[in-house]
């Protein structure tokens, strides 16, 4: 019997693989960075060929490291970062134009003149989104206006979408050899274009942003029995494996930290920030700034909702740090840097770089570095970034108990930037409450996993998977009340300074 499951985790930054055991310990990864193409201010762009190039590298080189053939995983599953759009050819396989990625802010007027002309509160009541640049549709409906021929091409047929997950997932089973052109729920209700009731496309929504139904991948369940399709023998795994589970990269995170009991939540700390509570089979909708969403739908088991709390910029403003200013040469020295100042000296960064996400949405906003003075240093800047990671999530979390009326007890935290044990700490300290990192920190490809290892009954149940779960590390808060609320009485401020920077009318 086969005694493994693997996971593609296509990331906003990079692509990897992961192969898990049944007790969800990590086998062998690979990952690989892919360009981040930026042609104008406020365009961010992916190359979708590069992307599954890379995704083809990765599951050869980690199935080679663990020395496994594909006869060896029981199943695949799939996550993606959400909202990033592809629109290419059935016939040929080639992209029409480049991802757009989620961070993008072209389709700013799209967004705007949607709530101008009154539609905002449409797509919020059946999408449970608000018109924003962060969710696919304007991008499709930005593709269809701008590229020549695509137009034309949809309405015949041949030029057809999905987030990342369904261009995997059509290359990985085919591509123009009968690969499979579906999605799932969960990533369907990122579009601005799914009812969240019904699960399904909504002619309404279409409408609103001009985008023909025959363009949009079969909206499946997260986690299948019947596989969704089989790997092909001359793909990347050399062999036919099912693929069985699909979930967007922020509820695959959400599965992995088990939070599978309503009023259990968690942060992701990743390019962006992204914080899930899951509401049971309930759908709240958010007053509060906060996006109503599918948490994740196994096999013909009622839909579970979330509501979450998205932030574009926070992993990413370190790479900024790196890529853009040069004051470190890894995400790991801005650790070492910021432990050089007791305090941010009196220095707010927000990295509006794509406007604010929740609760704000306000995509005229830009970042803003205030309170400088002859005083700071490059530390100060280094520790003003990571206190930003922390505050947006504090804005975030305070929005959640708003709708909710759930109150932290304890945030369990996954992704990348948790290895920075500094940043971990002053979260605790912005929030109040304690902060749990689990054993296992790379909790999407963990999900992923559970997805597709539940569906083929690898694992028998979520409480199986619960039995997986070991904290590794856990912070106190340290500040007192009075020291957490002048900070962020002080980031408020900032945030303000932010604002009505760009004309987006």
């Amino acid at each position: 019997m086969a005694d493994y499951v693997g996971a593609v985790d296509q990331g906003t930054t990079s692509t990897r693989f992961m192969i898990f055991d049944h007790s969800g310990d990590e086998v062998a990864r690979h990952q690989l960075e892919h360009e981040q193409i930026l042609p104008q201010s406020g365009w961010v762009e992916h190359n979708p060929v590069e992307i599954w190039e890379r995704t083809g590298s990765v599951i050869k080189t980690a199935m080679d490291k663990a020395g496994l053939s594909a006869d060896d995983l029981v199943a695949l599953g799939i996550t993606n970062q959400r909202e990033t759009a592809v629109v290419w050819d059935r016939t040929t396989g080639r992209p029409y134009y480049n991802a757009i990625v989620w961070q993008d802010t072209r389709t700013d007027r799209i967004a705007s003149k949607l709530e101008r002309d009154g539609h905002g509160d449409t797509i919020r009541h059946k999408a449970g989104l608000p018109p924003a640049t962060y969710f696919s549709g304007g991008k499709i409906q930005w593709i269809l206006e701008n590229v020549d021929g695509v137009r034309e091409a949809a309405e015949a047929g041949d030029a057809i979408f999905g987030n990342t997950d369904s261009w995997l997932i059509w290359n990985l089973t085919g591509g123009t050899d009968g690969g499979v052109h579906i999605t799932d729920v969960t990533n369907a209700s990122r579009t601005m274009l799914m009812d969240l009731e019904s699960l399904e496309w909504d002619d309404e929504l279409l409408a609103l942003f001009d985008i023909p139904r025959s363009m949009l991948p079969e909206i499946k369940p997260s986690s299948s029995p019947e596989p969704y399709g089989l790997t092909r023998s001359n793909g990347p795994l050399g062999g036919e494996v099912k693929l069985t589970g699909i979930l967007g990269d922020q509820q695959a995170a959400t599965v992995g930290q088990v939070c599978f009991a309503t009023g259990e939540a968690k942060n992701t700390y990743g390019t962006g920030n992204f914080m899930l509570l899951n509401t049971g089979t309930e759908l709240v909708r958010s007053n509060a700034g906060l996006l109503t969403t599918v948490c994740y739908k196994f096999g013909d088991q009622d839909v579970v909702y979330a509501l979450e709390g998205s932030i574009a910029v926070t992993g990413s403003a370190v790479q900024w740090l790196r890529d853009q200013l040069g004051i470190i040469s890894g995400a790991a020295q801005s650790e070492s840097l910021a432990r050089q100042v007791d305090d941010n000296g009196g220095v707010y960064f927000v990295p509006a770089f794509s406007g604010l996400f929740a609760p704000y949405w306000r995509s005229d906003a830009r970042g803003a570095i205030v309170g400088l003075s002859r005083f700071n240093t490059n530390a100060h800047l280094a520790r003003a970034t990571l206190e930003s990671i922390c505050y947006q999530s504090r804005d975030v979390a305070e929005a959640m108990e708003k709708d909710s009326g759930v109150r932290l007890e304890v945030l369990k935290v996954d992704g990348g930037v948790t290895a920075n044990e500094l940043c971990m700490q002053i979260q605790a300290d912005v929030l109040g409450v304690e902060v749990s990192r689990p054993v296992v920190a790379e909790t999407t490809a963990l999900g992923a996993a559970y997805a597709a290892g539940l569906a083929v009954g690898f694992w028998n149940n979520t409480d199986e998977l619960r039995e997986n779960w070991n904290e590794a590390k856990r912070w106190s808060p340290q500040w007192d009340d009075s020291q957490r609320e002048e900070g962020y009485a002080q980031w408020k401020k900032a945030v303000q300074r932010t604002l009505d920077w760009v004309d987006v009318s």
